[in-house]
């Protein structure tokens, strides 16, 4: 994929005086009380920061924080605490006096040579969310480079994502997004082959369209949680009373069929651990995937099933993992997932991940340094594991071209 990188023009020396206006990700979960309670999204996005600083650019950053009404501004909607948390996080070589936030900035924003200042909330701005033009050429207006370096939002087209992309002078991705699109590149485009992919989850109907376009493309397709349920129904076995879709079976049969007619298969669970109810206290029990009762839920997969998967993820040349394989925040239905999760560490294959579940699962297992690349983005992630091109790879693409 033939796109700008911002390092490449800070190494160039072309961001130097330059107006630059970085789109992060800065969209942080908040206590009650507006306090941020976890903070990897701004340390992600001080990289990009840095290096517009460090090439002696002017630097204007912005991000959307929550969904507020546009035009409709409220306390609880502030960048603030970004502000005050970027500024601990940049120190003083970076941020001396702290990190300005200023509100109505649309129609000018003053900033000097090697300063940072934050803009307040961009889905603030009217037009934001229906990347309205006279907007987006505002925002173009206030720079001579656009980075995109916020792949959580790179796949909605709104004003400052798409629409300032198209009108400013120069439109790059940023370090974070450049990574998000190399890893996705290795991962999709050009994967070393055999190419397995692991889809986890409850609902086979909100990944339907994932599997489908998976099962035209990859070796093996492990699925997993509420979803493996609907696949093992599609199969013929009884699965008591576990989450599953039975109006999703025919569709669960198709992908199957989809896989069986490129000599490759979806392998499902020959062994599970039930409960009767889903709980702390649940007492977990492993049967035959034959020998399920009718009471039981089906909460995890067995240990040969576990084995089995782990021998595939051995031999794969890219691992593609998006959904955890049972209930794993309780331990005694984690077992499928963690083994899941150690396979896919010693193995010598390039894998991305990505997923809020997943994130969790690898924070879980402690494997974060063994993936190969762990994906920022959520519904981004999902959109372009069903095949679709996300718009601002489709407009950081065009713009390369000239």
């Amino acid at each position: 994929m033939n796109f700008i990188r911002f390092q490449t023009l800070c190494e160039q020396g072309k961001a130097k005086g330059q107006r630059v206006f970085i789109r992060a990700d800065l969209n942080v979960p908040q206590d009650d009380s507006g306090a941020i309670t976890e903070d990897t999204r701004i340390r992600a996005s001080l990289p990009c920061i840095r290096m517009a600083l460090d090439a002696g650019a002017a630097v204007m950053v912005t991000s959307h924080l929550g969904r507020p009404v546009e035009g409709e501004f409220k306390p609880e909607d502030s960048l603030a605490p970004v502000a005050q948390r970027m500024a601990e996080l940049l120190g003083p070589k970076y941020a001396p006096k702290g990190v300005p936030l200023l509100a109505n900035w649309v129609d000018g924003v003053t900033v000097a040579p090697g300063q940072l200042v934050l803009l307040e909330n961009c889905r603030l701005n009217k037009g934001e969310k229906k990347n309205n033009e006279e907007l987006s050429r505002k925002m173009a207006a206030l720079c001579d480079i656009f980075v995109h370096d916020a792949f959580g939002t790179a796949h909605r087209a709104e004003a400052s994502t798409y629409g300032i992309a198209q009108y400013a002078k120069t439109a790059c991705a940023g370090p974070l997004l450049a990574a998000e699109m190399d890893a996705i590149s290795t991962a999709l485009s050009n994967p070393k082959r055999p190419l397995v992919a692991i889809v986890g989850g409850s609902k086979v109907s909100s990944k339907l369209s994932i599997l489908k376009t998976l099962a035209s493309r990859v070796d093996q397709l492990i699925v997993g949680g509420g979803i493996a349920n609907t696949f093992l129904l599609a199969a013929g076995k009884r699965i008591g009373d576990s989450l599953a879709e039975p109006e999703m079976v025919r569709e669960a049969q198709q992908v199957m069929d989809l896989m069986r007619e490129r000599g490759a298969e979806v392998p499902l669970p020959v062994d599970v651990v039930v409960a009767d109810e889903v709980s702390s206290l649940a007492r977990a029990n492993r049967v035959s995937a034959d020998q399920v009762g009718p009471h039981d839920r089906i909460l995890d997969i067995g240990p040969k099933s576990a084995a089995q998967l782990a021998e595939i993820i051995a031999h794969a040349g890219t691992i593609v993992w998006n959904g955890p394989l049972g209930v794993f925040e309780y331990d005694q239905f984690a077992g499928g997932t963690k083994m899941l999760a150690s396979a896919i560490a010693h193995s010598d294959a390039f894998s991305i991940a990505g997923g809020g579940d997943t994130l969790a699962a690898i924070a879980k297992f402690q494997i974060t340094d063994q993936v190969g690349y762990i994906s920022t983005g959520g519904g981004a992630f999902l959109e372009v594991l069903e095949g679709k091109t996300l718009p601002a790879f489709e407009i950081l693409a065009r713009r390369a071209q000239g």
